[in-house]
Parts: structure tokens; sequence; C-alpha cells
């Protein structure tokens, strides 16, 4: 027992500083640029970085958010980093986590986007991107194996995350039907089997616990975090004046017709419908973008969510690329200015992508904060993770369909790609290797694949 930590000498370690809000933006910074592998990677980096290491936030809090964020539309990676910013720092810790979480993947898909409309396929690129895919696969499986080991603490829950996998990749029930009906099973779990779905779900914590966090579970609520009608109602005025300004800026510049107006409403509405991140809001997107509007074309579409699986930030990012490719085909600057008109086009998309992200969250986090150990809030919040889960673990299969057999399954299986992904998952599962050096090493490997070829 003595090669157990956790048992020994994790109580004994003392409660971390304060964080001065710098520390926290650098920690942010990094985040913006390391956060690869979708929503279920960004989560288990945060939960690595903040949970176990830093333990800027404990377990059960850092769930506890997460289990909200996971009720609302939008990408809840993000969201989680903008309540945790904000519960540290008040508003502008949220503000400046959530931003930085998005803005090194707006300037690196600009630099992309333009690459791609102005030079077209360069096959080294695209080798470098056939190597990545599968590390990609490979961080979202364990990642669904990393939060699933802690949220599945029984074989109620375990069951329940069964069922929400089996209801969505086989008969590809909605994801917002999911999470209700996942909550009323939770709500009733805590009725009547409260020793299942309370924190813990019945199993030990002590397994669980890497010493005092910073916000740890007795800690109390912060003064900023408590809810009052004031701040709430503050909040929310703030966040419409935000969006009807930059509305009516578009309007009266470009007209209601004008093709930035017209991003800016159908992007709005695509944010709003963005329950289970990206690809529950892919078909609307596709729909809008290249069959309506007929911004992109079908296979500009589908680069552009390449693009979006391979760098870091949300995966509803590839929005932005869509921007972009809609700012520099419809020459809204005329032809001589492609590359202003897709750099506007798609900062203007991303701001109203992730606009009403941070409404929720500095609207909402003080009503949740309020609900922090009380059986009757958290049980359907228990029933909701469970079925995350499922979905996550949907999300790596949808993934390893599509990269181990990328012309079908009536196509050939692709080996090399298989290997890739096999060595990636051992060096994160087995050797503990970092995200990006996994992302880098196998973007070198595709690209000797390539030369191997030719």
């Amino acid at each position: 027992m003595n090669h157990t930590p956790n048992a020994s000498s994790k109580p004994q370690l003392a409660r971390p500083n304060p964080v001065n809000f710098w520390v926290a933006f650098q920690f942010w910074l990094k985040m913006g640029f390391i956060s690869f592998g979708g929503p279920a990677g960004q989560i288990a980096i945060m939960h690595q970085e903040l949970v176990e290491k830093r333990r800027w936030i404990s377990e059960q809090r850092f769930l506890h958010a997460l289990n909200y964020c996971m009720l609302l539309p939008g990408p809840e990676a993000q969201q989680l980093a903008i309540y945790i910013g904000w519960l540290m720092h008040r508003n502008i810790g949220g503000i400046v986590a959530g931003s930085l979480f998005v803005i090194p993947s707006l300037l690196i898909l600009i630099a992309l986007s333009w690459i791609y409309l102005a030079f077209g396929q360069l096959p080294a690129i695209a080798s470098i991107l056939y190597g990545i895919k599968p590390a990609v696969t490979a961080i979202v499986i364990f990642a669904a194996y990393r939060i699933g080991s802690r949220a599945l603490k029984n074989s109620l829950i375990w069951a329940m995350a069964s069922l929400a996998f089996l209801a969505i990749f086989f008969l590809k029930t909605p994801f917002p039907l999911i999470v209700f009906s996942a909550a009323i099973l939770g709500g009733l779990g805590g009725k009547f089997l409260p020793e299942k779905f309370s924190l813990g779900g019945g199993h030990s914590n002590s397994q669980k616990s890497y010493g005092p966090a910073l916000i740890d579970d007795d800690t109390p609520t912060p003064t900023h975090a408590v809810f009052n009608w004031v701040k709430l109602s503050s909040v929310i005025i703030t966040g419409l004046l935000l969006w009807i300004g930059a509305m009516a800026y578009l309007c009266g510049n470009y007209g209601w017709n004008g093709a930035l107006t017209q991003m800016a409403w159908f992007f709005t509405k695509a944010a709003l419908m963005t329950f289970g991140g990206a690809y529950a809001v892919l078909p609307y997107v596709y729909q809008g973008a290249v069959e309506h509007f007929q911004w992109l074309s079908p296979q500009q579409m589908i680069d552009g969510l390449a693009l979006g699986e391979t760098t870091p930030g949300p995966l509803v990012m590839v929005n932005t690329f869509v921007g972009f490719v809609a700012g520099w085909t419809q020459e809204i600057f005329g032809p001589e200015h492609l590359l202003l008109a897709g750099t506007v086009a798609a900062i203007i998309v991303t701001y109203f992508t992730f606009l009403p992200s941070f409404l929720f969250i500095l609207a909402g986090g003080p009503l949740v904060e309020s609900t922090q150990g009380n059986l009757k809030f958290t049980a359907p919040l228990t029933g909701i993770t469970a079925a995350v889960v499922g979905v996550i673990l949907n999300l790596a299969v949808f993934f390893a369909m599509h990269v181990f057999w990328p012309t079908g399954f009536k196509g050939p299986i692709d080996v090399p790609s298989i290997i890739i992904s096999l060595a990636a998952f051992l060096a994160l599962i087995r050797f503990k290797v970092g995200v990006i050096p996994v992302i880098i090493t196998c973007g070198i490997t595709g690209l000797a694949i390539s030369f191997i070829k030719t």
C-alpha cells in the first residue's frame, strides 16, 4: 500500500495559496494553445491541470460546474473555462478565461483559412493532417476513459451512461432529449436511491482526493458568486446591449440583407441550437451555409471540419472557417480585399457564436453555486454527467469510424491510421505523454508516411 500516495500523502498537502489574476491569465493563455481533442480532450486537460496538479478547484466543484455547462447550448469546455475563471476572479476572470480559450484558435484558423483559399491544397499540409487525425481520435478516446472513470461511480450510473450511448449511436436520439431524460432519472434516483446519486455515488471519495483545493467542497461561496437580482439584471442587460449594438451597427452599414448581417443573425441562431457540441449543430450550419446561402461548397465544409478538429479550441470553431470562406467568396469589400473580408467575417461569426456562452455563465453561475451540495439539484446533474459520458464515447466512436474507414465500411481499412492512433493512445495512458508532443509526433509521422509512399 506504500505505492498508493492518495491514501497517505494527499490529505497532508497544504491548501494552495490564492492565485494571482495574472498567473491565471497565463494559464488560460496556455490553455488556448493546447486545447486539442475537442470538448472531451479539453475538459480532461482542465481536470488534469486545475484539479489534479494545481488544485485550484476540487473534483466535486469541477463536476458541478461541468454539469451545468452540459445543460447549455454552446461549447461546454469553453463555458467551463468561463465558469472557473469567473469563480476565481469575478466577471473579468470569466471573460478572460473564455476569450483566451478562443482567440488562439481564431488567429490560427484565419491563417489556415487564408492558406487554404489562397494556395489551394498543399500536399505537405494534407500529410500532416493525415497523421494528426488518428492522434485526435486517441485523445478523445482517452478523454472518455478519464472522465468516465471519475464520473461513473456505481453500476446504476454506468447503466445510464450505456443507455445514453445506445440512444445516440443507434437511435440517433437528439441530445437535448437525452439530457432531459437523464435529468429526470437523476431526480428520481436522488429521491428513491440517494446513496447512488449523492456526491461520491456510494463509493469512497478518498481515491479521488488530490488534496485540499483552493475552491474546495467546503469552501464558502465567494461574495461575487452569491445570487443577487441586481447583478443578474445587469449581466443580462449588458449581454443584450452587446448583441443589439453589434447587430444595429451591421444593419446600419450593410443593411439587413447584407452578407455580414445575415452571418451575424444566422450564427446567433446556430449558437442557441448547439446542444451537445459542434456535431449536434453541424447539420444546421451545413444546411444554411452550404445549401441556403451558398457561402461555401460541400467539400469546403468538410475541409473546414478537418481544420476545426486539428486546431486548438472548441470544435464549433468550424463556424469561424465558414465565416472566413463566406467573406472571401462574397467579396464583401471588393475583389482586392479578400483577406480583409475573410478576416472581418471570421471575427464577426466568432463573436456571435460565443457571446451567448458568456451570458449563460455570468448570469447563471450564482444560481448554480447556490445548489452546491443540495441533493435535490445535484442528483439530476449526476444523471446528466452519466449521459454525457455516453455521448462523449459516441463522439470517440464517430472519430474512429471516419478516420479508420475514410471511404466507409465497404472500403479498405486505413492500417497506418490505426497504428498511429494506438501508439498515441498508449503514449497518453501508459507513458503520460502530453497532448502537444503527441500531436506534433503524429503530424511528423503523417508527413513521413507521405514521403515513403511517394
